[in-house]
């Protein structure tokens, strides 16, 4: 049994195989080929475009509606942009708009931030079926 440490069995590495320590290096690889770049954008990996400006419309229109199960929110990408419009149930719409539609505007603002984390711009509209 012959030990790599042992004197005159000393193994010869090319550069980019030596280890120079950086563990943080070693922890940042994380094996997949996106570029730094497009993981920013959002990137086409497991994330949903605009899910987090979506997931934040979603869980206010039915915190604030009398009926969440009427809520429904159908979403229209274009480009690196998301249309959401969001459908509730006739007695929940001055609900979610609000006096001089100070409901409505907040409600854009903190969809607007969820997108700007992934990357999307966002538009709410709100329907009356």
């Amino acid at each position: 049994m012959t030990d790599a440490a042992e004197p005159g069995n000393e193994l010869e590495l090319e550069d980019d195989e030596v280890d120079d320590g950086n563990v943080l290096d070693d922890e940042l690889d994380d094996g997949d080929d996106l570029d730094d770049e497009e993981v920013d954008r959002g990137g086409d990996g497991n994330r949903v475009h605009g899910g987090t400006a979506r997931a934040t419309l979603e869980y206010i229109a039915r915190s604030l509606a009398d009926t969440p199960d009427a809520v429904v929110i159908d979403g229209e990408e274009r480009g690196r942009s998301v249309r959401y419009r969001v459908h509730v149930a006739p007695g929940d719409m001055g609900r979610l708009i609000g006096r001089r539609g100070r409901v409505a505007q907040a409600i854009r603002t903190l969809v607007r931030v969820g997108g700007a984390r992934d990357g999307v711009e966002t538009n709410v509209d709100f329907v009356d079926d």
